[in-house]
């Protein structure tokens, strides 16, 4: 083996040792790189929870601890109210839009309710009102995901409006329904825009953007995003 070392050229012997260090040092980075990644990956979950569902609404949820404690709650009522419970998904993906999960009133329900904001103050019974309003509103869109999210939203006169204009969820209707809508109770001066690319169309009632807020939210491989996130 000496000998053989020997009849080698030097410049061969140290290029061949640079080229060793050299994947023996790739290998070392690409195991570091492996574990800081999945490292970074049990951080993130602890975060955000993805949520599994399937049927109409087939897809996954990314979701807040604070969200994800109310899927039994979401689960509970969607019995109890004769939805799918395929649509728990969604509902809580909406919950994340609407409140995070946070405050007394996650669904924000009191509107759907009893008219006003801040008439419910149970966490429970804003759920049980925010299944059964979202029941009602999906039935009315003929099981529309995009017209029955924006509808939750907007209220029920959304849908009116969209069956008079080609029968149709677009977003091109859902600004200009928030246009029609603000000229009315702009005066109050209790509206404003929540959407700063909003503000030109004066489009300042609701979310107009409402549909496409929730799908980034929710993972949907129909009506309200075509393709897997």
């Amino acid at each position: 083996m000496h000998i053989v070392l020997q009849l080698i050229p030097k410049k061969y012997l140290i290029g061949g040792t640079l080229i060793l260090l050299g994947l023996s040092g790739l290998l070392i980075m690409s195991t570091i790189v492996a574990i800081t990644g999945e490292f970074e990956k049990d951080s993130q979950q602890s975060e955000v929870t993805e949520i599994e569902g399937g049927g109409i609404g087939v897809g996954t949820a990314n979701v807040s601890p604070e969200v994800m404690k109310y899927q039994p709650l979401l689960e509970k009522y969607a019995q109890k109210h004769g939805l799918d419970a395929s649509y728990v998904p969604i509902m809580m993906a909406l919950m994340m839009q609407e409140s995070g999960g946070r405050g007394n009133d996650p669904m924000q329900s009191s509107e759907s309710f009893c008219g006003s904001v801040g008439c419910i103050s149970s966490p429970e019974l804003s759920v049980d009102k925010g299944v059964l309003h979202f029941k009602s509103v999906l039935e009315k869109a003929h099981y529309d995901l995009k017209l029955c999210l924006q509808s939750y939203n907007f209220g029920g006169g959304f849908i009116n409006y969209v069956m008079k204009n080609g029968g149709k969820y677009t977003p091109e209707l859902a600004i200009s329904f928030s246009q029609s809508q603000y000229q009315k109770v702009k005066h109050t001066g209790i509206y404003h825009c929540v959407r700063p690319e909003m503000v030109p169309y004066q489009a300042c009632y609701g979310d107009a953007k409402y549909v496409d807020a929730v799908g980034r939210r929710r993972c949907l491989y129909s009506n309200v995003r075509k393709e897997p996130c």
